[in-house]
């Protein structure tokens, strides 16, 4: 039984695509699609950057999910692999979640594009520069994580936004809190804590605001019925219902991203192969989350055709 699961922010990078679209006419299209939508040529900034232009939020979002979706297209239509027929189940790593939802039919990639920009604008505009940040802490668990952020917050805002895997666990909050907690890492059992460089604090409460948005901007646009069932990742659950999706999207902008848990539902409902499209970020986490998982990354040409072989 397979999932096919979406990477997130921070999978970006110079060069994405690149490949695929002089390959695939139907990945030339994706892209496409997503410059007349965004009424911005994101492809060639996917293709030659700025690095520093392509990472900004609002950029990197849309940029991601066109990659992953691509990825989707081109295995369908080049390769005769539909996402329905070859996997049980869905799942993305926060903005992949949008990735998953579009590559399953719930939203046109028009829109999937649309409500990521914003998605990207609105937590960007949500808490001014330098006042929010993140830390990765590398060996910790989640209850050694959640320790240190209610030992750091001292008032503020410091909680859990990504439980990853076993040995990675990202916080968020202010930035004076995430400072505190780096520093009380070794005290609390924790190898040590990494600054990440975003802009903001993605996942957490300071991002309340950015929530409100996208809580508008689902009311216009919501899911549609899904072609394969999604684990969300504010639930760590399956969900099939469009309205509860179109909840579960507006919570995940201040919610959790319980990856870990999500991967352990899905191999406990019979998962045991994880393909990611678009990346190679996800893979190695489900590896430290599942040992005995097989999973596959679905980045290149040939990737997709070896795949397209072992599945005929």
């Amino acid at each position: 039984m397979t999932a096919f699961i979406f990477p997130g922010q921070g999978s970006q990078k110079v060069g994405m695509g690149v490949e695929l679209a002089e390959a695939s006419a139907h990945a030339r299209e994706v892209f496409q699609e997503v410059d007349e939508a965004l009424k911005q040529n994101l492809s060639a900034l996917m293709k030659g950057g700025p690095e520093s232009e392509l990472t900004l939020t609002s950029n990197a979002q849309p940029a991601i999910m066109a990659n992953s979706v691509a990825t989707a297209h081109v295995l369908e239509k080049e390769f005769g692999v539909a996402l329905a027929d070859a996997a049980q189940c869905v799942a993305g790593h926060s903005l992949g979640e949008y990735s998953a939802l579009c590559a399953a039919g719930a939203f046109s990639l028009t829109d999937a594009a649309k409500l990521l920009r914003l998605r990207g604008i609105a937590m960007q505009d949500a808490v001014p520069i330098g006042v929010g940040a993140m830390a990765a802490l590398l060996g910790a668990d989640i209850d050694k994580a959640t320790a240190l952020a209610e030992a750091a917050a001292q008032g503020q805002v410091c909680e859990v936004a990504n439980d990853n895997d076993p040995t990675q666990v990202v916080i968020s909050g202010h930035a004076e809190a995430i400072d505190r907690a780096i520093e009380m890492a070794k005290d609390h059992g924790i190898k040590r804590g990494i600054k990440l460089p975003v802009s903001a604090p993605f996942h957490c409460s300071l991002m309340g605001p950015a929530a409100l948005r996208m809580k508008n901007a689902l009311a216009d646009t919501p899911p549609q019925a899904s072609t394969i069932p999604l684990y969300a990742n504010v639930t760590a659950a399956r969900v099939t219902d469009p309205a509860e999706e179109q909840a579960l999207l507006v919570d995940q902008v201040t919610g959790r991203v319980r990856w870990r848990e999500s991967v352990l539902a899905m191999n406990e409902a019979g998962i045991e192969r994880f393909v990611e499209l678009g990346g190679k970020v996800l893979g190695p986490m489900v590896g430290r989350i599942v040992k005995e998982a097989t999973t596959v990354s679905l980045v290149t040409m040939e990737d997709l055709e070896n795949f397209a072989k072992e599945n005929a």
